[in-house]
């Protein structure tokens, strides 16, 4: 009586203690995620998308919670069936037994170690099956995705031709049957994997016995429901099997070929039906008393799987296909060529010819002249360099990237090369990184550098429209917020609003100091909020500093493409967002793309058949100095961009609302075109036999640059188009022969109001030899009188860098153009030196572009400005000296090494100048 009420106390004291324990456990494993979300919900709602903030968070939290729900009881509900269909062993009757070896051990029955050993079975099946569950919902959690999309599926308006299915059932829906057949599949093993145990340690399942009776009792029938409902679901895969072949990679082309359709597909519809066979065998088998039938099942099974899917296609592809392959396979290229077209938003490329002709003149250029004003001569390479030895100022600032843009200047449309001037506090110097200055005082970068592409200094360096600190803007491009809060570089979270005023920028032997008034940031003022995010951060400096006032806060995700993927981690961002200046402000733009891997018959890009769809539906503005987030449709038409918006009404700006002066500075997406240009290579051919015999198969160009051979990349231009009305921002790229160097076509991208997007292939006559990048820098190095030029001045101490070999069309002809640049062996500041054109048989090498087209065609484009007077020279000259001095000294006290380098050297220069006027005056 006693020992029974001990024992009931015993049960009810660990029927409390260990639920605690768990629920503590919980408790203490959660909260960081608890804080995380409430800071995540405060940045969401700060940024201006707290719907965005919620949908996610409830799709997710409905399949995490939904999957640990479903795993942890129906597995539970599988373990205590397993437990109650198999026979007790008898393990607390061993501790009970009358032998003499177990007596010992008798007074286990009156200590609570018995009851905790009845219930430690339990406890173990009960952290298996919680850890089992917490896997399965982690592993689920990224499937919200899939399941919206299914849910808010759109049509495409196209079929594929194998089963007429329209491709929104490839993008949409396939992908969620798949991921429902999977999750199933995962739980039926996952109930096998908990069950069969259990009936292991009871001897329900004897090793020791025969085949035909392994297993006996109800686990036989336990274990054959579940492996029936496993052998459904196998049958459900084969069915589903089938849409799979229009993504086989087996055959001539990616997608379905000839052997996929008459045998494969066969065999998928023979496996399917076994499979569900199979299933019923498993449930007749219930009411024999041996496991023979199954067990006969599944070996005819994997016979018929052996036979029908592999013995039977490759007997169909070796002795059907390959003996007449392009006859049986020509169909299913086309189709292949077809929609991998569709895909890459490739089909609606216009194609023209293109004549190379030899007839440009001094009047034609004249006529061009647009184009010609707009030939870059800045590699963005040694620009980088240069800006960065001119204009970064101070350590603590980076030029990570050079952009080009267009801009009207002076009523001239003009291409420009420019770059945000972000802070990098990696630089500041060791003992000035403080949590004080990291956090509070170096909080942003300071402006950026314009400079047009083709214009260049007497000390061959850049020509600037904006530079220095604070900038200074020579046309009408005035820079009004020129803080940079949110950028390529800040990584690192930052607070603004405190009690201490934040760096600026640099001033003389002073700095220049301001407080933050944007909207960016998530307000931190209350006690509450700080605790929290000193929390979440791992920072107790947050709580207890004194520097926080109740305009505080905080900004992080200030990294432009993270911040980005933050809000839409659904779209695929572009490897290169480009700063722009729009009515004064810093703004960033980052191109999306939608993207899918299950477009029917189209090739993937690349080896890691990352996707095989891909469509840039969306520009993104992002200011630098707020951090607001824009996202523009750009393309109406895309389906997949159409289930987003059903999915996130408020997220996507329509096109018909953006702002005309944002639209001016949206051009084709680099990342974009390369893709397109790669699938181009082998898919411009439109016929199926040229393309199963891979007899036109392009190439990219190649060209030289710092004695390595590298891919010529894809580079914008202001230029005329032929038939072109006006010039236009376009990005060009041309192409040669798969084993030749000459040139068979250039592609064209068009950026410019209602023409952006459309893509065009000038082809070259076949019969005609057009020089390819590589031939004419083999020409440039036989021309006797370059190549001796470029060695002397590599064996004097300098470093030759030829930049990169431009192909400019004009007016139906072709004009190639490489600036040179000379570096020192020790220095990083390039100087533009010398501008190689060819055209035709003619290669030159003059100090300018213009001279250049001169020594070719007779004439200046355009012509020099008239000599400045023999009397103004001195003048001029000494005034160029006092400001180089002055340039000097001021860079001296600032313990700028760099710039103080560069200017004396100028002051050098002029002075020589100086000396050689005198010495002329006076002879």
């Amino acid at each position: 009586m006693i020992r029974s009420r001990h024992q009931k106390n015993a049960n009810h004291r660990s029927s409390i203690i260990i639920p605690l324990l768990v629920i503590a456990a919980v408790i203490l494993l959660s909260s960081s995620t608890l804080v995380h979300l409430l800071t995540e919900a405060w940045w969401f709602d700060a940024a201006g998308f707290s719907g965005i903030f919620w949908t996610l968070l409830t799709w997710r939290l409905l399949v995490w919670l939904g999957t640990f729900i479903v795993f942890g009881v129906f597995l539970w509900v599988n373990y205590r069936l397993a437990m109650r269909l198999a026979p007790s062993n008898g393990q607390v009757r061993v501790l009970r037994g009358r032998s003499s070896k177990y007596r010992s051990l008798r007074w286990l029955e009156d200590s609570n170690l018995e009851i905790y050993a009845r219930s430690l079975p339990n406890y173990i099946a009960l952290v298996a099956i919680f850890l089992i569950s917490l896997v399965a919902a982690g592993a689920t959690i990224g499937s919200w995705e899939t399941i919206l999309k299914y849910l808010n599926a759109s049509d495409f308006g196209s079929v594929e031709p194998i089963y007429q299915r329209d491709i929104g059932f490839y993008i949409f829906q396939l992908p969620f049957y798949e991921g429902l057949r999977n999750w199933l599949l995962a739980l039926l093993i996952c109930a096998l994997v908990v069950s069969v145990p259990v009936y292991l340690l009871k001897g329900s399942i004897n090793t020791a016995r025969t085949w035909q009776n392994l297993i006996s009792g109800s686990a036989k029938t336990h274990l054959s429901l579940l492996l029936a409902a496993i052998a459904v679901l196998i049958a459900v895969g084969f069915w589903l099997n089938r849409y799979q072949l229009l993504y086989s990679e087996e055959g001539v082309v990616f997608g379905a070929g000839y052997t996929d359709v008459h045998a494969e597909l066969v065999s998928l519809w023979i496996m399917s039906f076994l499979a569900l066979i199979l299933a019923v065998v498993l449930i007749i088998s219930i009411g024999q008393n041996n496991t023979t039938l199954p067990v006969y099942g599944i070996g005819i099974f994997i016979a018929a799987l052996v036979l029908s899917r592999g013995v039977y296609p490759w007997f169909e592809q070796q002795f059907i296909v390959e003996p007449n392959e392009l006859a049986k396979e020509k169909p299913y290229i086309a189709s292949s060529i077809k929609l991998t077209r569709q895909a890459y938003g490739l089909d609606t490329v216009q194609r023209q010819e293109y004549p190379a002709k030899t007839q440009l003149n001094s009047q034609i250029l004249q006529a061009n002249q647009g184009t010609i004003d707009n030939i870059r001569l800045w590699d963005y390479r040694p620009l980088l360099s240069t800006y960065r030895q001119l204009q970064e100022i101070r350590l603590y600032y980076r030029f990570s990237d050079v952009d080009i843009d267009r801009y009207t200047i002076a009523g001239n449309y003009r291409q420009v090369m420019l770059s945000p001037r972000e802070l990098s506090y990696s630089q500041v110097p060791q003992r000035a990184r403080t949590w004080v200055n990291q956090r509070l005082k170096y909080t942003h970068g300071y402006g950026l550098v314009m400079s047009p592409v083709n214009q260049v200094t007497p000390q061959g360096l850049p020509e600037f429209f904006i530079k220095d600190i604070p900038p200074e803007s020579q046309v009408n491009l005035p820079v009004n917020k020129p803080g940079i809060y949110y950028g390529e570089e800040t990584d690192t979270y930052i607070f603004t609003g405190a009690s201490t005023e934040e760096f600026d920028y640099p001033r003389g032997d002073e700095n220049a100091f301001t407080k933050y008034d944007g909207t960016g940031g998530v307000p931190m003022g209350s006690f509450w909020r700080r605790l929290a995010y000193a929390y979440d951060l791992g920072s107790l400096k947050i709580l207890i500093s004194n520097y926080f006032t109740n305009e505080s806060r905080i900004h992080y995700y200030r990294q432009i493409k993270e911040r980005v993927s933050h809000v839409a981690p659904f779209l695929r961002l572009d490897s290169d967002p480009y700063i722009t200046l729009i009515d004064g402000k810093l703004q960033w733009i980052i191109d999306a793309y939608t993207v899918s891997n299950y477009y029917p018959y189209s090739e993937p890009i690349g080896d890691s058949n990352q996707f095989n769809y891909i469509r840039n539906s969306v520009k993104v503005l992002v200011d630098a100095y707020d951090g607001t987030m824009q996202f523009f449709v750009v393309d109406e038409n895309d389906p997949l961009l159409a289930t987003y918006r059903k999915i996130f009404p408020e997220l996507f700006v329509s096109s018909q609302s953006i702002p005309p002066k944002v639209r001016t500075h949206f051009r084709y997406p680099v990342d974009l075109f390369k893709f397109q240009s790669q699938m181009y290579l082998a898919y411009h051919m439109s016929d199926p036999e040229v393309f199963y015999n891979q007899e036109d198969l392009w190439r990219f160009p190649t060209e030289i640059y710092e004695g390595n051979e590298q891919v010529v990349e894809p580079y914008y231009m202001v230029m005329r188009l032929p038939q072109g009305e006006s010039e236009e921002f376009i990005l060009i790229l041309p192409f040669t022969p798969g084993t030749k160097d000459n040139m068979v076509a250039w592609m064209a991208a068009r950026s410019n109001g209602e023409n952006y997007g459309k893509l065009l292939l000038y082809e070259f006559p076949k019969q005609q030899l057009v020089y390819g990048p590589k031939q004419v820098e083999a020409r440039v190095d036989q021309s006797t009188g370059i190549s001796e030029q470029l060695t002397l001045w590599s064996q004097q101490g300098s470093r030759v860098i030829r930049g990169d070999l431009l192909v400019i069309p004009i007016q139906e002809s072709l004009l190639y153009v490489e600036p040179v640049y000379l570096r020192a062996e020790q220095g990083e500041l390039p100087e533009l030196k010398r501008v190689i054109v060819a055209y035709g048989e003619e290669v030159v090498m003059e100090e300018s572009l213009e001279q250049s087209l001169a020594a070719i065609f007779g004439e200046k484009q355009p012509q020099k400005p008239a000599p400045v007077p023999r009397t103004e020279v001195p003048s001029s000259l000494s005034q160029s000296a006092l400001n180089a001095f002055r340039k000097a000294q001021q860079a001296l006290r600032e313990g700028n090494w760099a710039n103080y380098g560069q200017y004396q050297q100028e002051l050098e220069k002029i002075l020589q100048q100086l000396n050689q006027g005198v010495t002329k005056r006076e002879n």
